[in-house]
């Protein structure tokens, strides 16, 4: 399967990333090699917890455009 990702770093520099197709699928990491390491593992667990408790995999998401 394939997730678009959302990185961005918060005050001390650590790099955050989160998984939005997957409610509260949320990891960190050092580097930004680190943080996508880490988000694939934890994209992985989220989707495990969710088959497990019969919840759907995925959210819907979608792509807009909006003109600024």
């Amino acid at each position: 399967m394939k997730f678009l990702i959302v990185i961005d770093t918060d005050e001390d520099g650590i790099y955050i990333a989160e998984c939005p197709a997957i409610p509260g699928c949320v990891s960190q990491g050092e580097t930004e090699e680190d943080v996508i390491n880490n988000i694939k593992e934890a994209i992985k667990e989220c989707l495990a917890v969710r088959l497990e408790l019969g919840m759907p995999l995925t959210m819907t998401t979608h792509e807009i455009e909006v003109a600024v």
